[in-house]
């Protein structure tokens, strides 16, 4: 079970590279990266930031680089954040899940049938709303009738 200092130590890193990225940082390896999760160990001196990249396994490899290139920034940035007596060291590794997640849903959509139109009903219905073997519908009074 990880303290809650570990915890909000974490979120803040999180926050600190995530927005480093997007802002600061101007490698042109570093695209389509989105930080997932992190984690910091038990003594708070490593972080293991897991980072989500967009496109094929070798741009994930690129970014990977640039990102442990930018890493001592990070530390700066993340030493100005966290009063902390260490600053952690930031290890990156690359986030399969959304991709394993999409795979997944590919998977499922080949192999699924096709949903119906809304507007359409399924063949069973169709023949008893054509008439064949279906009752009438019941006879409903008239607002303007006496009784």
């Amino acid at each position: 079970m990880t303290s809650r200092r570990v915890q909000k130590s974490a979120q803040a890193i999180r926050e600190v590279v995530s927005m480093a990225i997007l802002t600061d940082l101007k490698d042109p390896r570093i695209e389509g990266v989105t930080v997932t999760y992190v984690e910091v160990s038990s003594d708070m001196r490593v972080a293991k930031i897991h980072v989500s990249v967009m496109g094929d396994d070798s741009a994930g490899q690129l970014c990977l680089h640039g990102l442990q290139s930018a890493a001592g920034y990070l530390q700066q940035k993340i030493a100005r954040r966290i009063d902390t007596r260490y600053t952690p060291r930031l290890r990156f590794e690359l986030d399969l899940g959304v991709k394993k997640s999409i795979a997944i849903a590919k998977m499922l959509h080949e192999m699924l049938p096709e949903p119906l139109p809304e507007n359409s009903s399924p063949p069973a219905e169709a023949s008893e709303a054509s008439g064949e073997g279906a009752e009438p519908p019941p006879p409903q009074a008239d607002e303007h009738s006496s009784p």
